[in-house]
């Protein structure tokens, strides 16, 4: 179940960012709107679903977890395995974005110490979502950005294509959200693990998938800005937006342990991106193995945790 949801939800999420940004296209929208919101969310939509799918399903943590994990799996994994294959460049003119996505963290942080993420929390986000991207759409007004190429558009597409996609989207989303939540909920009792930890980890790397396919191709292409980018952006959509998002559907409780470590591990893996804008360092293989190797040693803490505690 928990192999089929991530294909589905891969497959799904791909088609969907395709539909949107050719409907968007079609209706006049201009291209630097359609990149900063369309292309942004459709390629979080996979860690969206599951989370809300997670949250009706009884499982909030699981939903926190997915969040709090794609963060740091964003940061060690989507650019220490691209690092493997070709330098990743390092675009200093990312220092502002890379400063929000600090900001974004530290303000999900403090909310995380109530104790719960209810819907009023979530209002609190999504509010810092709608002014991160009110800030983006006005330099990017300022950088003269409207002429941008996006991924998944199509010249010449016809309507009954675009309906296509959208479908085939809708309907694979939810579908797939909804086995992969059920697969990891099983594992978690199997394994006798929390839900939280297969939320960090398995659930975390696979809706991580889209970010890290768009950042390798853009490693292997040069393009700094776009991988660099696609983390940054990610990262602060995963904290405002789905979180925001999720909590509207029912309270989201933070476990103990999500507070003494993985926030913070969260938070200190962010700050590594700073290291590498203001050293002017690009991420090479030798970077791309010490980052992957944190993730790994990570991961292998979560569980020797939790076989401890049992």
């Amino acid at each position: 179940m928990v192999l089929g949801g991530l294909a589905v939800l891969v497959l799904a999420g791909d088609v969907m960012v395709k539909g949107a940004v050719n409907l968007s296209l079609k209706l006049g929208i201009p291209a630097l709107i359609v990149g900063l919101t369309v292309v942004s969310f459709g390629t979080s939509a996979p860690e969206l679903f599951v989370s809300v799918k997670a949250v009706l399903a009884g499982a909030p943590t699981l939903a926190l977890g997915n969040v709090v994990g794609s963060n740091i799996a964003n940061v060690l994994l989507v650019l220490g395995l691209p690092a493997l294959i070709a330098a990743v460049a390092v675009d200093r003119g990312l220092a502002r974005d890379f400063w929000i996505m600090i900001a974004a963290s530290l303000l999900f942080i403090a909310l995380a110490f109530t104790g719960t993420f209810t819907w009023w929390l979530g209002l609190v986000l999504l509010t810092g979502l709608a002014l991160m991207l009110g800030d983006c759409f006005i330099r990017a007004r300022t950088e003269r950005a409207a002429t941008m190429e996006l991924e998944g558009a199509e010249d010449d597409i016809s309507g009954a294509r675009i309906a296509l996609y959208l479908a085939l989207g809708l309907i694979g989303l939810p579908l797939g959200a909804h086995f992969l939540v059920l697969g990891s909920v099983n594992i978690a009792t199997a394994l006798g693990v929390s839900e939280a930890v297969i939320g960090l980890t398995l659930v975390a790397v696979g809706t991580s998938l889209p970010e890290l396919a768009t950042t390798a191709a853009a490693a292997w292409r040069r393009e700094a800005g776009v991988a660099l980018g696609n983390v940054l952006g990610s990262n602060v959509f995963n904290l405002l937006g789905i979180v925001g998002v999720a909590s509207l559907f029912g309270a989201i409780p933070v476990p103990a342990e999500m507070l003494r470590i993985d926030l913070w591990v969260m938070l200190g893996t962010s700050a590594l991106i700073g290291a590498f804008i203001y050293g002017g360092r690009s991420i090479g293989r030798l970077w791309g193995a010490v980052l992957l190797s944190l993730y790994l040693g990570y991961v292998l803490f979560l569980f020797t945790s939790m076989t401890a505690g049992a």
